[in-house]
């Protein structure tokens, strides 16, 4: 069996929050927290600091979810496995199957369901590849909430498509960094070409929030809240392996921020501190943009301009100039303080690969499994591919998870300059 489904009822009835089963509690935020009550959606906020195990999914959300593609399946990588020669079994769950094509859309349909409910009628956001502009685009329309989108200049120049989802949505698209803002103008005196980034794409949208009525900011990744709404995904994951007597030995996603990761990861992780599970986890994320494997472990802030408060995560100083790489939903300075947490904990591990040998594992993908993925994506498949290949050598047949967190449709340009089309 290729492909493993869940019917509609069998869909997750609540979100996991593993800051109730840390084996060591989370440093919290240091710094300006008179913020957060100013550009946050009060129901968000309490979700971020809540230390209940499990948060009930609201009916409206849960309708929502069947309406976009969920429950995602879970496939079998069998013709990847018999190309590679490898003992080991690859599973992927197919987060791309949703209607605009990744996870996003989970956080995006329950943070756009809280704001409408908490009366608020503008939202303000960042987006590094579109991938969560357009899922937020979505999600706010459905509620009537009007978006603004601040989006990182390189990709809005790479990926003009994905601007065109947002505004067919209704959403006010605008590349970053911009002269809207006191932190864009700023950013633009010093360097005009700047190609921007996420902590810079963050100050802009935040700035906006503050200095606007009715406006909250949205964040689609790094914050507690949003890696709690994207564990619909691995609680999915587990009941389809269960369904077929499986557990994972690996769990692989790559990260920016961290959210396909933990969204995948976290149930699994609760099972791991239970003893319930022994697998190895790995977060993957570009050698261009290295937060874990070269950045501190330390304080920061999570923009550029220094409104947020400070964050306890891996981080390579929000000042930091990322590369123009194709895997814009990586470019991101910081890891999620949750996933940093676990990393200094010993139960995450992290690895790093170059843009070309990630696109090169995503067409070995595309050609034996049929399935265009993300550039983001193609990380997670070339930590699979190598895991795999390590199988291979040592004869051990391990089952590798991995999460399909995108598809690359809208990213053909990339494909294109990289293998020069």
């Amino acid at each position: 069996m290729n492909e493993i489904t869940l019917a509609k009822d069998e869909m997750p009835d609540s979100f996991y929050n593993i800051l109730a089963d840390l084996p060591k509690p989370l440093e919290m935020p240091q710094g300006n927290l008179d913020v957060l009550p100013k550009i946050f959606a009060p129901s968000l906020l309490k979700q971020e600091f809540s230390q209940e195990r499990f948060l009930k999914i609201p009916d409206e959300i849960l309708e929502l979810y069947s309406l976009v593609g969920r429950p995602t399946p879970l496939y079998r990588a069998k013709r990847l496995e018999e190309k590679l020669k490898t003992p080991a079994k690859i599973y992927f769950k197919r987060e791309d199957s949703t209607v605009n094509g990744s996870h996003k859309i989970n956080t995006a349909l329950a943070q756009a369901y809280y704001i409408a409910k908490d009366g608020i009628q503008n939202v303000t956001t960042e987006t590094g590849a579109g991938q969560w502009g357009s899922a937020l685009s979505i999600a706010c329309n459905f509620f009537g909430v009007k978006a603004k989108v601040f989006m990182v200049k390189c990709s809005f120049e790479q990926k003009p498509y994905r601007k065109y989802v947002m505004k067919l949505y209704n959403a006010e698209v605008i590349p970053s960094p911009s002269n809207l803002t006191e932190a864009g103008r700023t950013v633009l005196k010093e360097d005009p070409n700047h190609a921007g980034s996420l902590g810079i794409a963050i100050s802009e949208a935040i700035e906006t929030a503050l200095n606007s009525e009715s406006t909250v900011y949205c964040l689609g990744s790094v914050l507690n809240h949003v890696l709690m709404h994207q564990t619909v995904i691995g609680q999915e994951t587990k009941k389809q392996l269960d369904s077929i007597d499986a557990k994972p030995d690996i769990v692989i996603g790559c990260v920016g921020g961290g959210s396909n990761f933990a969204g995948l990861a976290f149930p699994f992780l609760r099972e791991q501190f239970q003893k319930k599970l022994d697998a190895e986890f790995i977060a993957v994320e570009p050698v261009e943009v290295p937060s874990i494997t070269k950045g501190k472990f330390d304080f920061d802030y999570g923009d550029e301009a220094e409104l947020t408060p400070l964050l306890k995560m891996y981080t390579l100083g929000h000042k930091f100039k990322a590369s123009p790489i194709y895997a814009g939903g990586l470019r991101y300075h910081g890891m999620a303080p949750l996933i940093s947490h676990l990393v200094s904990l010993g139960f995450i591990k992290a690895q790093a690969f170059g843009q070309r040998e990630c696109f090169e594992a995503a067409k070995l993908f595309a050609e034996t499994e049929g399935i265009i993925p993300a550039p983001e994506s193609s990380h997670a498949i070339k930590a699979t591919i190598e895991k795999a290949l390590e199988c291979k050598k040592t004869g051990e047949e391990k089952t590798i998870l991995f999460n399909l967190s995108g598809h690359g449709l809208l990213d053909l340009q990339g494909y294109a300059s990289v293998f020069k089309y």
